[in-house]
């Protein structure tokens, strides 16, 4: 964009060329994401954190981290798997959200840090939708299966044969053919063409888009406000410390 500006009197014009960002994707999916959170945080009045990952690959790992790092230190946790791209690290992130908190470490500088220092403190529940595909299929049927809490939404994509896109042509272009099949020890090969079931179904209505309503995002934090009722988090007074000066 070439641009014309003067001085504050109106004089010695400038010419200075302004270089856009190609699209918006990315500042539209940011402004989706915290409003996400900003939502969640009030209607919980900050006892349940949220966590939206966009892929399995490396930018929804990165995005994974960026929020999970703080949000854990609520009660709850909302973890958005909707419009997952696929990708390879489900299990990674898995591997973190089933961590239980076995007790704390209290530091003489940085406060008190969980152990294992990235457990969730309590309960979660998982978003997903038909737009969940691949290894979100993969993530929302294994959150199920392993018992982490609830998944609400709408039955996922449905197609988690991989490939790997390796095989070069002469002329640049690149073949693929599917290699990765999967199987799960509650329904064998039967997520491909039919996807993952959630245990709470809510569907979101042209209705509610226009009205900028979220019925999954509600029904997951009523969800999660039961449970921390029926099982609040208990959180250390560290009382009673052991005095371990050297004796008299």
């Amino acid at each position: 964009i070439e641009l014309i500006v003067s001085d504050e009197n109106g004089k010695n014009d400038k010419e200075i060329t302004v270089k856009t960002i190609p699209n918006l994707s990315q500042l539209r999916y940011r402004d989706w994401v915290e409003k996400n959170r900003s939502y969640v945080h009030r209607k919980t009045k900050n006892k349940v954190g949220y966590v939206h990952i966009p892929d399995m690959g490396p930018d929804g790992y990165a995005e994974f981290h960026r929020y999970f790092l703080t949000e854990i230190e609520r009660d709850g946790l909302v973890v958005d798997v909707r419009y997952n791209r696929g990708g390879h690290i489900s299990q990674l992130l898995l591997r973190k959200l089933a961590q239980k908190r076995l007790g704390y470490d209290l530091t003489r500088w940085m406060g008190c840090e969980p152990y294992p220092m990235e457990a969730p403190a309590g309960p979660m529940v998982a978003l997903t939708n038909e737009y969940a595909g691949s290894d979100g299929d993969i993530f929302s049927h294994a959150f199920k299966m392993m018992e982490l809490g609830k998944l609400i939404g709408r039955r996922t994509w449905g197609g988690v044969i991989g490939i790997w896109p390796r095989n070069t042509l002469v002329d640049g272009t690149i073949t693929t053919q599917p290699e990765f099949s999967f199987w799960f020890n509650d329904v064998g090969w039967k997520v491909e063409n039919y996807g993952t079931d959630v245990d709470i179904e809510v569907i979101i209505s042209p209705q509610d888009y226009a009205a900028g309503k979220d019925p999954q995002m509600d029904r997951g934090i009523e969800e999660i406000l039961k449970e921390l009722k029926r099982n609040p988090v208990e959180k250390p007074k560290f009382i009673d410390k052991p005095s371990l000066k050297l004796p008299t």
